[in-house]
């Protein structure tokens, strides 16, 4: 799976962090600007340029930004590690999202993070596996992120929706998560890219597998999700409370391919 953002989206993304003029950042790399608009659209740069150059003018780390020009993506473990841990993707024009389902293989408790566009998949697994989704936990209110809920609301009768202000217990050290089977799940604020944004955390996975983060549109893999409420603050927010987590913990975007603390901390240009 490619990232969810190219090379011209993050440098977008900082040029709106840190108020860098599209011409500016043109001009200081010897660039016109609309070959400056061409890479910002496509990813592709149309000549050949110094990436940790186009780094530094625009506020990202040299160093990282480079190894994503060069190739780097996320690795991470194959998902059967989690039992049970199953991503759903649905795509609606050019948008493309994902949901995630959990459940424990005893009790076969589920919960279910975010509807994505589509959700009769999601409903199919819950059926053939006679699972009970007990719960709905909504990282954010954007629509590709909640367009199910009706339906699933509808077709579910027990089904309880947790969303912003109090989705969970907080993750803080002494508090109980919320059971889903053998499986505890918590919740961090992330506001930025949205002010009821938050990120889940479940652990309790059989044969000690690392904790997962749901993160919806707060980070991506090599990147960072539009800072539509603030850029700072969401910056902040994932710097305390998602790249805080153990260093092992998967990342699990609405957008883009899986990723780790591990991964974002040593690429992320952002950080």
């Amino acid at each position: 799976m490619t990232l969810e953002d190219h090379l011209g989206d993050m440098v977008r993304k900082a040029r709106a962090m840190h108020g860098v003029r599209a011409s500016e950042a043109a001009a200081a790399l010897g660039l016109t600007e609309v070959e400056w608009e061409t890479f910002e659209q496509t990813g592709r740069m149309p000549r050949e340029v110094d990436w940790k150059a186009v780094a530094r003018r625009v506020g990202l780390d040299p160093e990282k930004f480079e190894s994503i020009a060069r190739g780097w993506r996320p690795q991470v473990p194959a998902l059967e590690r989690w039992q049970v841990l199953r991503r759903f993707t649905t795509r609606q024009g050019d948008n493309e999202v994902h949901a995630y389902l959990i459940w424990d293989v005893e009790t076969l408790e589920a919960a279910l993070f975010d509807t994505g566009w589509d959700v009769s998949e999601i409903l199919e697994v819950v059926e053939t596996q006679g699972l009970r989704l007990r719960y709905l936990f909504l990282t954010h209110g954007h629509a590709d992120h909640v367009a199910g809920v009706g339906r699933l609301q509808d077709e579910l009768e027990d089904l309880e929706v947790r969303a912003h202000p109090t989705p969970a217990p907080r993750d803080l050290p002494g508090e109980e998560g919320l059971p889903v089977g053998r499986l505890r799940i918590w919740f961090r604020p992330t506001p930025g890219h949205a002010p009821d944004g938050v990120t889940y955390v479940v652990r309790g996975w059989p044969g000690e597998a690392p904790p997962v983060a749901v993160v919806g549109d707060a980070i991506f893999a090599g990147s960072l999700g539009r800072g539509n409420q603030s850029w700072e603050l969401a910056r902040q927010a994932v710097r305390d409370q998602i790249l805080s987590l153990p260093p092992e913990t998967l990342l699990c975007p609405g957008h883009g391919p899986l990723t780790t603390v591990a991964e974002e901390r040593a690429h992320n240009p952002f950080f």
